[in-house]
């Protein structure tokens, strides 16, 4: 098993799409972090200055000071009291201000697990599940499948060393680049002197772990899924109406407890330890008065969406493997 398990391993590595896959799963999360960081960077004093030129601009064009002008000839126009010093009130609401040009959002990471932490896990899942169809769609659509079982007949532990390879694969890219995440943001935190909430990085790298696997199996379910019906558009196609036409299906029929079914609802579930949404559907929710029902709320858990996804993969791993098994290879 162990031999079999390299010689998969040196397949996977070979493959030139699964190369481009990983290197997405890296470039993606690279550019967000990038984002992230620059967009919640501290004020600068060349800011500052900009911004009040911008200030000393729109203060004195001429359009905003007729309008100025305006108010403080009819401020009851304007919702003010005429009582009060008119220009010092319209100057007040009118004129801009430095702050304006000049709030950034500071960088937070119990903001960002909720933020960009789920994009990140959300595109590598996404590229994770592309590796695992396209790994072994490639075998298929080739027809080298045929010739991997005269070197290994036991058609059962083929199955399973792919379906090891493409897990460890996904955990581990996944893992790495996460742990490469959230160690990123919490060095630009420190960096910046910023006052990190108590759990914040604990809480983050638990997430990190999470995702990682989600990652990892979503691979594996890519995996399974083309191992059943030998196509990588298949795979796809199943894999589209999963993720759109089934919630929108789902919501369209509205029946009630319909919110625990949609994959993103679990899939946050997962990511975020829990979560809870309002469910509509209930006729007692549909006018909600100064206390909502308990009935109306759907609460996920991690171990919800676990037992959901985990569901899913059952679904597909195991007519995977009996197929494998028995259906004649060409």
């Amino acid at each position: 098993m162990t031999r079999l398990l390299r010689v998969e391993l040196t397949r996977l590595r070979w493959r030139r799409a699964v190369l481009l896959l990983v290197a997405l799963a890296v470039l993606i999360p690279t550019v967000i972090f990038g984002a992230t960081v620059w967009n919640t960077r501290p004020v600068s004093a060349g800011d500052l200055e900009r911004a009040q030129q911008l200030v000393e601009q729109e203060t004195q064009s001429p359009g905003l000071q007729r309008e100025l002008q305006r108010c403080v000839a009819h401020p009851r126009q304007y919702g003010l009291d005429p009582s009060q010093d008119a220009r010092t009130v319209c100057e007040d609401m009118m004129l801009p201000r430095l702050e304006w040009f000049t709030q950034r959002p500071v960088l937070d990471l119990v903001s960002e697990r909720e933020n960009t932490g789920v994009a990140v896990a959300v595109v590598l899942t996404m590229l994770l599940l592309l590796i695992g169809t396209t790994f072994v769609g490639h075998d298929w659509n080739s027809g080298s499948m045929s010739n991997q079982l005269l070197f290994e007949p036991r058609r059962a532990k083929v199955w399973a060393a792919k379906a090891v390879v493409v897990l460890l694969t996904g955990v581990l890219v996944a893992g790495l680049v996460l742990i490469a995440y959230w160690t990123g943001l919490w060095w630009v935190a420190e960096r910046r002197g910023l006052e990190l909430a108590d759990g914040a990085v604990s809480d983050a790298y638990r997430q990190a772990f999470r995702a990682a696997l989600l990652a990892g199996f979503a691979g594996l379910g890519g995996y399974a899924v083309t191992m059943l019906f030998r196509s990588t558009v298949a795979t796809l196609g199943v894999l589209f109406a999963l993720a759109i036409a089934g919630p929108l299906l789902l919501t369209i029929l509205g029946f009630p407890g319909h919110l625990r079914f949609m994959p993103q609802n679990n899939f946050a579930a997962v990511l975020l330890e829990r979560t809870s949404m309002t469910d509509y559907s209930r006729p007692e929710c549909v006018e909600i008065g100064p206390t909502m029902p308990e009935s109306c709320v759907v609460r996920l858990t991690t171990r919800d969406g676990a037992g959901y996804f985990g569901g899913l993969l059952l679904l597909a791993g195991v007519p995977s493997l009996l197929s494998f098994r028995r259906r004649d290879v060409p």
